[in-house]
C-alpha cells in the first residue's frame, strides 16, 4: 500500500455511527487487514480463524467471550482504550453494544484459508452447527452470511446430544 495511509479512527466512528453500517474495512492486504466494528450485540456464535488478532477498544467496553483449550466458554472484559491478543485457533465471540467502537487488525486470509464459525448449545453446550468459508474478501462480509445460514435452519439451530432449538433472535 503506497504511500502509506493514515486513518482518523474518530472519522471512522463518526461514519459508521452516521450510515448504520457495522464494519468498515480500513485496509486489507496479504500480509495485514484492520477493520473498525461498531456493536457485535447480537453475536452468539464462536469465530476461529488462522490469524492471531489484535484487539483495541477505541468507545465503550466489550465482553470477549472464549473458548479455552478445555472447551471452557469464559469471558475477558475489554474496557475503552485497552487492547488484547487473542492467539490463531481460538473459538472468540467479541460481543459490545451498538454505542461500543473496536480496531481489529489480524493477518490477512492466506489463499484456501477456511474461517469457521460455531454455535454452541444453550442448555447442554454441544456443538449446534458450524459455518466455514474462504474469506478472500473480508468485504463480503462472512459473519452476516453465516447468520442467515445459521437462523434460516431450524435443523442447525437443533442440538443433536439434547434436542434444544436455539431460538431465532
Amino acid at each position: 500500500m503506497f504511500p502509506p495511509r493514515l486513518v482518523k479512527l474518530e472519522e471512522v466512528t463518526n461514519r459508521l455511527r452516521d450510515t448504520q453500517k457495522r464494519v468498515e474495512v480500513l485496509w486489507q492486504e496479504p500480509e495485514s487487514l484492520a477493520f473498525v466494528a461498531r456493536g457485535r450485540e447480537y453475536r452468539s456464535e464462536f469465530h476461529v480463524n488462522d490469524s492471531d488478532e489484535f484487539t483495541y477498544m477505541i468507545k465503550n467496553t466489550m465482553n470477549l467471550h472464549y473458548r479455552t483449550p478445555e472447551g471452557r466458554e469464559e469471558i475477558i472484559v475489554i474496557p475503552e482504550g485497552s487492547v488484547n491478543f487473542m492467539p490463531a485457533g481460538t473459538p472468540h465471540s467479541p460481543r459490545f453494544p451498538l454505542d461500543a467502537f473496536a480496531l481489529i487488525v489480524e493477518r490477512g486470509r492466506r489463499q484456501n484459508e477456511i474461517d469457521k464459525f460455531q454455535w454452541f448449545c444453550p442448555k447442554c453446550d454441544g456443538l449446534l452447527h458450524e459455518e466455514q468459508f474462504v474469506v478472500a474478501d473480508y468485504r463480503a462480509d462472512p459473519v452476516s452470511q453465516a447468520y442467515r445460514n445459521f437462523f434460516e435452519s431450524e435443523k442447525a439451530r437443533t442440538c443433536n446430544a439434547c434436542g434444544n432449538v436455539m431460538p431465532k433472535p
